[in-house]
């Protein structure tokens, strides 16, 4: 890869994860961002789940960009996207059987996540390998990193902890409202406000 390529590949990664963040700026994902994240494990199973089958479809995507016929080609990102979330049940079925159960069907449901087939209808169809790769590292870890924030949040004010480690003493009275799905509501509404804030600013 070229010195300019290697730039350009740089600033599609950098760019997922900040200033294009897909749940902070573009606000996409928003159900598995609120529904799974009441505790940082479930955030990280998820973000890394999807950004793996983003990194994936993408490579298959861009690969293929030349022979997939326009007509079809939406059928065949999704059968694409579908292949990797199977890949991904079986391996979290297997290897995290916790994890696998407590988050359930939205494992299943990555596939119609729009960050995923998005980034394959406007970036992978259109761009080589390595800018694919780029942007689908980029995006997926923008995602992981947006939910694990907001996972972080939620598991602290809601439990007390961090990864099951108490973090906040025996006198700390959880707020149990963090761990339900209106938490998951709030926590995303504060961290928007902040990063609008953060964007104003700069």
């Amino acid at each position: 890869m070229a010195t300019g390529d290697r730039r350009y590949a740089r600033v599609e990664f950098s760019k997922g994860l900040w200033r294009e963040n897909p749940v902070f700026v573009a606000v996409l994902g928003l159900c598995p961002s609120m529904a799974v994240t009441n505790t940082l494990t479930n955030a990280l199973v998820m973000g890394g789940a999807t950004a793996f089958v983003l990194i994936g479809s993408s490579l298959l995507v861009s690969l293929l960009r030349r022979v997939v016929p326009r007509p079809v080609r939406i059928s065949i990102y999704i059968i694409v996207i579908a292949t990797y979330v199977t890949v991904v049940d079986f391996l979290l079925a297997a290897y995290m059987p916790v994890a696998h159960k407590q988050l359930g069907a939205f494992i299943s449901l990555i596939v119609v996540n729009c960050l995923i087939l998005g980034r394959q209808e406007a970036f992978a169809s259109r761009q080589p390998v390595g800018l694919a790769l780029a942007d689908a590292a980029g995006m997926g870890g923008g995602f992981a990193l947006a939910l694990c924030m907001i996972g972080a949040i939620r598991e602290i004010l809601g439990m007390g902890s961090l990864l099951g480690v108490p973090l906040l003493g025996d006198n700390f009275e959880p707020w149990a409202i963090m761990v339900l799905p209106p938490g998951g509501v709030l926590t995303l509404a504060g961290l928007l406000v902040l990063f609008a804030w953060v964007r104003q600013r700069n």
